[in-house]
């Protein structure tokens, strides 16, 4: 489009709910190119659902209009494109108020939107089913003029790669060129987890207002991470190592344009809030598309009895015996203590620990109010001190997210483009099989990737006895971690920052040891794949997030803090490796 000049697109959005001036401060911050907002996860198409439910005309992410009342205008003055995913389950509707809004303020804007992925009727129960498409319709929207394109559900790396392939005029068999723009894409995703936000090492940078991260990308596909000068946070390697490990599972980063090898990424600092990516080898994509389904699961409903002082444990068995007999119908009774409680406490709340109840059912009587109130009427015949954190309440419906393969041909990628023209855009798929593990975006539900040249052979080896002394110490002393969810499983990325900690960290950490340390992990399926470039190991745990977040299956129900967790169990790390500070090049 412009030659060789590199494109500068940045993000303003890693969620629906994000900062809402990140969207002003991005464009007002430097010069950019692109300016894209990720709204779209498990979770939002659950919510946007419901909406649709209500009112047909809804289904997108209405912060995101809300936002352009300012930015729409912002945008047009710095000639900066606009490619979002707020569309949701109606981007045709969020594109129509977009251009009433573009009237209502002035701006003389042109609007294309993506649809395609929706696809229901889906299958019984199903709320919502929308297919991962790839970036080529963005790339057909912007070759058509359009100053603002907003999808429904894409990947959240073809809010990169579609602009990328349009600026450079790539072909779609650019496999290299296209997988460094989906690691770029990846990086700026979850906007400030790249500039320092939810990271590891977060106490040796100042990250209370991170800036919103930007990448300039090259014709060859490699890229420049980074942010706009005199903003907060921090870019480096170590931000850009673990935003690359969230959410995905292996070496290959399925997706409908290509397969990314994250096993070819390599990453150097260049310079102050700026690290280079470059390296990235791309193969063709899969023939099938996922589609993610959401379903209403059921209804559900908790209560937490906070228990104080001595005899904690027979406190909550007590409890426990006293609501039996009201949970016999129930389909599913959890319970769950938590001791934060402390001995000899100087405070009541460090004195208390906390046993929460959660039941689900197929029916709102069976766990509704009747059922929370029958806890609370044990008020003044229970455990000494009995007191609970909230009132009874109803049953509130949650939700199951699933996802299914569907040929990519049978899906209708379209772009619509300004003039209301509708053009389909083929599917990129190659001769690579179809693979059950996927990292399309946010998600991944399956069996992990087995192809034995990927998968770690020393995962279940024993682990190697650390030369020399050793020191009891958290794994976090060393090593840091990002975790998150996959539809029912999670992953823990882990790093280290040299060459010598990662030979230990290799060769210690296997599944083994793992499950060890974290013990609800224990008759899980646990797959590890090592990433020697990033210095880094991948764990993806099937299963232990039930049926995913709208479940609320566990207590931290997206698993974001399961790599803190990991962080801070203790082993015996070799004392020579705690003797250099953590980001020093070995």
């Amino acid at each position: 489009m412009t030659g060789h000049r590199p494109l500068r697109i940045g993000n303003a959005s890693g969620f629906y709910g994000d900062r809402f001036s990140a969207f002003d401060e991005m464009l007002t911050g430097g010069p950019l190119d692109v300016l894209t907002g990720d709204y779209l996860a498990e979770l939002t198409m659950l919510i946007l659902g419901r909406d649709r439910l209500k009112n047909p005309d809804l289904g997108y992410a209405k912060t995101f209009l809300r936002q352009l009342e300012e930015g729409l205008g912002l945008a047009h003055e710095r000639g900066v494109r606009i490619v979002a995913n707020a569309g949701g389950l109606n981007p045709a509707g969020l594109a129509g108020a977009i251009r009433e809004l573009a009237r209502k303020v002035g701006v003389p804007v042109s609007v294309a939107h993506v649809e395609g992925d929706d696809l229901m009727p889906f299958a019984q129960g199903a709320l919502t089913a929308n297919a991962y498409l790839g970036g080529a319709g963005i790339t057909a929207c912007l070759k058509a003029g359009a100053d603002v394109v907003v999808t429904g559900r894409v990947t959240d790396a073809a809010l990169v790669s579609g602009p990328a392939a349009w600026w450079f005029d790539w072909a779609h068999d650019d496999y290299d060129r296209l997988a460094g723009a989906v690691v770029a894409g990846h990086v700026l995703e979850c906007g400030t987890q790249a500039t320092g936000g939810n990271y590891a090492f977060f106490t040796a940078h100042d990250v209370r207002r991170p800036g919103f991260p930007l990448a300039e990308i090259s014709e060859d596909g490699s890229s420049v991470i980074t942010k706009h000068p005199g903003t907060g946070g921090v870019v480096s390697v170590g931000t850009v190592t673990a935003q690359l490990l969230y959410e995905t599972q292996g070496a290959r980063y399925l997706g409908p344009d290509v397969t990314a090898r994250l096993d070819t990424v390599r990453l150097a600092d260049a310079g102050a809030d700026r690290v280079a990516v470059t390296g990235v080898v791309g193969e063709a994509p899969p023939s099938t598309l996922k589609v993610g389904v959401t379903r209403i699961g059921g209804w559900r409903n908790e209560v937490v009895f906070v228990l104080t002082g001595l005899d904690i444990e027979a406190k909550a068995a007590l409890v426990q015996a006293q609501l039996a007999e009201a949970l016999t119908d129930v389909a599913t009774a959890d319970w769950t203590l938590a001791r934060t409680d402390h001995e000899d406490a100087p405070t009541e709340e460090t004195a208390s620990a906390l046993l929460r109840l959660v039941v689900r059912d197929p029916s709102p009587d069976r766990v509704g109010r009747a059922l929370t109130s029958e806890a609370i009427e044990l008020a003044l015949s229970s455990y000494p001190g009995f007191h609970v954190t909230a009132p009874p309440g109803p049953a509130q419906p949650y939700g199951v997210f699933t996802s299914a393969l569907v040929p990519a041909e049978t899906v209708p990628h379209a772009a619509i483009l300004p003039d209301g023209s509708r053009h389909i855009q083929a599917p990129q798929a190659g001769a690579q099989p179809p693979d059950p593990g996927r990292s399309d975006g946010d998600t991944l539900t399956g069996p992990a990737l087995t192809d034995p040249a990927l998968t770690d052979p020393t995962s279940a080896a024993p682990p190697q006895a650390p030369a020399g002394p050793t020191t009891r110490a958290p794994l976090g002393t060393l090593v840091g971690a990002r975790s998150g969810d996959k539809g029912g499983d999670a992953n823990i990325g882990v790093w280290v920052e040299r060459d010598d900690a990662w030979d230990w960290l290799h060769g210690t950490l296997t599944v083994e040891t793992l499950q060890r340390l974290l013990p609800e992990t224990a008759g899980l399926r646990v797959v590890r794949h090592a990433l020697p470039q990033l210095r880094a190991l991948n764990f993806t745990i099937s299963g232990i997030l039930g049926a995913g977040v709208a479940s609320a299956h566990r207590f931290d129900p997206q698993a974001k803090a399961l790599g803190e967790w990991l962080r801070a169990r203790h082993v015996d790390i070799p004392t020579r490796l705690l003797s250099v500070p953590e980001g020093t090049a070995s």
